[in-house]
């Protein structure tokens, strides 16, 4: 039988509730290879219980706040370093009404540029491609990829301007494992330093050789926090994606929070199914299920597990489901990208294992490839906002060429993540979760509940993202 309730883990104020059923340190401790010292740890920092104020959702005067205080003052991300391989290369990044022109102006460097010409304020750029200067399409002044002045038509009717102080300002530029940063504060921390913790705890898992192979992005009828929020639990699993849960422990789910740290983690079993649905389903359930499952919505290239030639395994006397997942995996990924993935535990195979940095990057960590989600507010509007995936394929193998990173696909009026192939299982899943999205919204927006009340544990990565968000807004 496969792993049903067990008694919940004791309680005590400091210490939130855990789910019956196996821990995913449990799970762990069955792993077929040593599991590392990075997911061995467990650590939920209480941070209380009271309720979540409505108003920082659905007001005017937060979201004003939240762009000057947040926005214009935290790192976030703008980019990967593969869509900026040649020198002019450079992608726009915009949001709560900034752009930033985000450009590769030398071998090693990037910058970011206001996206507005000195002269009269025209957005110098419309869209992200390769330019060899920065030109204004509205009376042609003109700067070099290195932000200094290049052309002033006319400058015999310019001669109280400067050359030299008419240079375009820029904001902040990091980068980390391929990602590239962006902050339009010339005061802030640097990113090394921002970013130092988070780092060192992904160090296993380098991300700079991955190659962008899709990038889909939809607005939503909603506040970006309301997004956020709905990718960082998997409390929702039960009543949103039940398809799911034959073989995602859903509730046994680890959140790992620190107080002082700008990040968390979650961590979700895969491979084992929900308490929820546990009892009655044997080994060989959660893994026709599993395959089932992936079978119905189709495979996303080096994401999902397709069935073997020989039709659905079986469960060994005596194996687990998981177990079986995991090595039909590492060879199927193996075969895609000709080099070895023997050392990586099932637990990195399987496992959703995300990380999410204030204020917006979640990145799911591991051996295959890696989903980003990237969630901004629609301009100046706090009942919507855009929400983006970016997922990322290992290296091709010896002898393949290096994919070119395609264009963001707009989701159209009408369409379905599920109408898109190359998302797989993901699809019907975004479906369901973004159907939620505008109905919490309206809801925020007629509750006469002064507040939402979050569960302690389950939601706790919530609650540590509005701790540092009010945080930020008391600076």
């Amino acid at each position: 039988m496969a792993s049903g309730p067990s008694t919940p883990a004791a309680s005590s104020p400091s210490v939130p509730a855990r789910s019956p059923g196996p821990s995913v340190q449990e799970y762990l401790d069955g792993d077929s290879r040593p599991v590392p010292d990075v997911l061995r740890v467990d650590v939920n920092e209480p941070l209380g219980s009271q309720d979540i104020s409505v108003d920082r959702y659905v007001s005017q005067a937060w979201h004003d706040a939240e762009v000057e205080k947040v926005w214009r003052k935290a790192w976030q991300f703008a980019c990967r370093t593969d869509q900026l391989p040649e020198v002019g290369d450079h992608v726009l990044y915009e949001v709560a009404g900034d752009s930033l022109i985000v450009m590769r102006t030398g071998p090693d460097e990037i910058r970011a540029y206001f996206n507005a010409c000195l002269h009269r304020g025209r957005k110098l750029r419309g869209q992200g491609g390769h330019v060899s200067e920065l030109r204004c399409p509205f009376h042609s002044f003109a700067w070099n990829l290195d932000g200094s002045v290049k052309d002033i038509p006319c400058v015999w009717d310019f001669s109280h301007v400067k050359p030299e102080e008419f240079t375009l300002p820029q904001a902040q530029v990091g980068t980390w494992e391929g990602f590239v940063f962006v902050n339009p504060d010339p005061d802030a921390e640097p990113f090394e330093d921002y970013v130092a913790s988070l780092a060192a705890e992904c160090e296993r898992w380098p991300m700079a050789d991955r190659t962008i192979y899709f990038h889909v992005a939809a607005e939503i009828a909603c506040n970006w926090k309301v997004a956020l929020e709905a990718f960082i639990e998997s409390f929702h699993v039960i009543g949103t994606h039940p398809q799911l849960m034959p073989w995602m422990a859903d509730a046994n789910s680890q959140y790992d929070v620190r107080a002082g740290e700008p990040w968390s983690r979650a961590i979700t079993v895969q491979g084992a199914p929900s308490p929820h649905v546990a009892d009655g389903l044997t080994e060989q359930d959660v893994l026709d299920s599993y395959y089932e499952t992936r079978a119905f919505y189709g495979a996303a290239v080096g994401r999902d597990l397709t069935t073997p030639d020989g039709g659905e395994p079986q469960v060994p006397e005596g194996g687990t489901a998981r177990r079986v997942l995991a090595d039909q995996l590492r060879e199927q990924l193996e075969g895609a990208f000709g080099r070895s993935f023997a050392h990586f535990t099932d637990s990195e195979l399987l496992d959703a294992i995300q990380y999410f940095l204030f204020p917006n990057f979640c990145v799911f960590v591991g051996a295959r490839t890696n989903a980003v989600y990237r969630f901004l507010p629609a301009g100046n509007d706090p009942d919507r906002c855009i929400a983006e995936v970016v997922l990322l394929a290992p290296e091709p193998g010896p002898g393949q060429e290096r994919p070119k990173p395609p264009p963001v696909r707009w989701l159209r009026p009408g369409e379905n993540f599920a109408d898109i192939t190359e998302l797989g299982l993901l699809g019907p899943v975004f479906d369901q979760d973004y159907f939620n999205l505008p109905y919490l919204q309206e809801g925020l927006h007629t509750t006469r509940k002064p507040g939402i009340t979050l569960a302690n544990y389950q939601e706790s990565r919530i609650r540590h993202f509005h701790r540092l968000l009010e945080q930020w807004l008391e600076r």
